[in-house]
């Protein structure tokens, strides 16, 4: 059964912020799908299984972004 997580990110403007942080977080292993909504900064992550939460701060931060929760 899938897990579902939804983070709350800081920096982003533009589709190529959302592209940015889709391609990092969609490269943690087990990730399935990553939706990321501009307008409230959300990201919603499905993954085979639980996540670090550092794992997606790291990508995150890789992007340019800020994880805040």
């Amino acid at each position: 059964m899938p897990n579902t997580s939804t983070y709350q990110v800081e920096g982003m403007t533009c589709s190529h912020c959302v592209h940015a942080v889709q391609t990092e977080v969609s490269a943690i292993d087990g990730v399935t799908s990553v939706d990321v909504d501009l307008t409230t900064g959300k990201v919603t992550v499905s993954s085979d299984a639980a996540l670090d939460i550092e794992a997606v701060r790291h990508a995150v931060d890789e992007a340019g972004y800020t994880l805040v929760s």
